[in-house]
């Protein structure tokens, strides 16, 4: 029996200081405490950290990548729950404003990665770049965070706009983070989703809400995922059921994607910018 390919994941937010990558890595540990192997390709290239989310120490990042200096490969390391992770280019500007042609050469050396993976979670930059929004177009699933205050709700709808309209996208899944309660987070998705409908002539998806949670803060300062740190927080909990609801997710998307696959739609997504 072939193996199911890879799930591709990217987590956007338009506007920064969301909990994007707060995100991103108690998802990824939890995915892999459920005995699945994930990975988390930290894509914000200008201002990477998920690395202190898992609390872990990189050595080397993706600039060595760049450079030659150092293969995929060698600059992976191993986090919590056997997370692994590839990670950003911190405070590189450089590598914060990487033109198309030199995205999808950086993407080409995932073909290095063996496809024995079941989760590949793409951490991206907050904003609309062309790298942005290849990355996000590659991925099978794309989950968009927001908070409850309105110029994450305005960011977030330009995220989605840009998406539907100029890159023809679907399966985009909103996740409202920070919300007192899972019916507020549910009415933030119906009131974000009515305007889509209306005046994008698409529609999103809603996954789970997570919590506002004080334990939140204190693993960020413990650089623990809240996940390991308080895995009784009602945070934590939610981020349990997220990563069920994100395990049902392979059934609705064809599995005819892998680690090629995604490398193959990021360097066409940016060839098409170039021409």
């Amino acid at each position: 029996m072939n193996k199911p390919a890879t799930q591709i994941i990217g987590v956007a937010s338009g506007k920064g200081g969301v909990g994007k990558t707060t995100v991103s890595v108690n998802l990824a540990v939890k995915l892999a405490s459920l005995g699945k192997k994930v990975m988390i390709f930290d894509a914000d290239l200008g201002l990477a950290n998920a690395q202190l989310a898992l609390g872990i120490r990189a050595p080397f990042n993706f600039s060595h990548v760049i450079s030659g200096e150092k293969t995929l490969s060698e600059v992976i390391v191993e986090g919590p729950s056997g997370v692994k992770l590839v990670p950003g280019a911190s405070g590189i500007q450089r590598m914060a404003a990487l033109g198309p042609q030199e995205t999808a050469g950086i993407i080409q050396v995932f073909s290095e990665i063996e496809d024995d993976l079941d989760y590949l979670i793409v951490d991206v930059a907050a904003g609309l770049s062309d790298a942005v929004m290849a990355f996000m177009s590659a991925c099978q699933h794309r989950i968009v965070v927001v908070k409850n205050e309105p110029y994450s709700i305005a960011d977030a709808y330009s995220t989605i706009k840009v998406m539907i309209q100029e890159y023809k996208l679907d399966h985009i899944h909103l996740l409202p983070n920070g919300v007192e309660s899972q019916r507020e987070g549910e009415r933030l998705f119906t009131s974000i989703n009515t305007v889509v409908q209306n005046f994008l002539d698409g529609q999103i998806k809603y996954l789970h809400s997570i919590s506002a949670d004080s334990m939140v803060t204190q693993a960020m300062k413990a650089s623990q995922p809240l996940v390991n740190h308080s895995p009784a927080s009602v945070a934590a909990r939610d981020f349990s059921a997220l990563a069920k609801k994100v395990m049902l997710l392979e059934q609705n998307v064809p599995l005819n994607g892998n680690i090629q696959f995604f490398v193959e739609r990021v360097a066409a997504q940016m060839a098409s910018k170039v021409s």
